[in-house]
């Protein structure tokens, strides 16, 4: 098994995607608005990519957390408010809050369930810090550590009953960024102490099922490396410190936060510690070069792949959509939160 997620080009697979999906035989894949029309097309997509490696446990993942960053949009698909809508509430009613976001997250896992979807990734375990870039923003689930890790665990809880695995990112934090990573690196220059601040809501939820990594450089513990990149940050600070045992994913190889080829880039991130590689534009040449480039998936990366996807794809509760919705509103407006 190639150790990368991959992606596609469009609303059905190509011939030539099939043929390498086959040959390649990779981790997973990661869905965008590309590949995304209606819900009979997404379940037909999703289908014919399990029928490729005849497994129903495969890792089909999207970032679907409502707000600008929502990949399966109306009139299609429901509106969902950004994360830090709750993040309003929890400073009025922390019980309430919690309450909502885990309703919020249980109707999103059902709009991935019925199409075949079996990640999101979700949630943002960042704390935000003010002054910092805005590309967390809205997206955060709060400035305050155990407030994010209450959510962030209600997130998850959320999308396990809906039958979805959630992925806790970035790690070790992004909340301190002062530019974008898609666009560029951001070093963090911040002390071991003010990092803790960071690394503390991935502590409290170091037994989610997958986790991704950040594009940042803290110069603290690795003055050179950005920690997809770096053998000291995922094994001291993720693996170590934060106690993190689930599938490690790299956050998309192909920002312009780092160097390299796609290819060298991979090989890099694999050989510093991440059990798999994301790998989001869908271009062949790309993940032809990338299968080349990485050893064949370990066997501790296999069996944490198995311990991620083991609860997917069977709803664990019932409740009905309309009851979801009405609690989720309900405790918003009670609030006078504003979706």
């Amino acid at each position: 098994m190639t150790p990368a997620i991959f992606s596609l080009s469009g609303p059905q697979l190509t011939d030539a995607e099939r043929a390498f999906f086959k040959e390649a035989d990779p981790a997973g894949y990661i869905l965008f608005g590309r590949n995304v029309e209606t819900r009979e097309q997404l379940r037909a997509l999703t289908d014919d990519l399990r029928s490729i490696h005849g497994r129903e446990k495969l890792l089909i993942s999207i970032d679907q957390e409502g707000g600008r960053v929502s990949r399966m949009k109306p009139p299609e698909w429901t509106a969902y408010p950004p994360q830090g809508v709750f993040a309003q509430l929890y400073e009025i009613a922390p019980a309430s809050a919690i309450q909502a976001v885990r309703a919020n997250a249980q109707l999103l896992a059902m709009d991935l369930h019925e199409v075949g979807i079996t990640v999101d990734y979700l949630p943002l375990l960042d704390v935000r810090v003010e002054g910092s870039h805005d590309v967390i923003g809205d997206r955060a689930l709060g400035a305050e550590p155990m407030q994010v890790a209450a959510l962030g665990r209600a997130v998850l809880d959320g999308l396990a009953r809906g039958g979805v695995a959630g992925c806790i990112k970035h790690m070790p934090g992004h909340g301190r960024a002062m530019v974008d990573s898609h666009k560029d690196l951001p070093v963090v220059e911040a002390s071991a102490e003010e990092l803790q601040v960071d690394i503390a809501p991935f502590q409290k939820l170091a037994d989610a099922p997958i986790g991704m990594s950040a594009h940042i450089r803290y110069p603290t513990w690795d003055r050179d490396n950005p920690a997809t990149l770096s053998e000291k940050v995922i094994g001291e600070i993720i693996r170590g410190r934060i106690g993190f045992d689930g599938l490690l994913l790299t956050d998309d190889i192909d920002m312009e936060a780092l160097e390299g080829t796609i290819p060298e880039r991979s090989a890099r991130a694999i050989a510093a510690g991440c059990d798999v590689v994301l790998n989001c534009w869908g271009k062949m040449d790309d993940m032809e070069g990338t299968m080349k480039a990485v050893p064949a998936m370990t066997d501790a990366a296999h069996a944490r792949l198995d311990r991620a996807l083991a609860d997917t794809g069977t709803p664990g509760d019932s409740a009905s959509r309309d009851k979801l919705v009405a609690q989720r509103d309900g405790l918003l407006e009670a609030a006078g939160v504003q979706a």
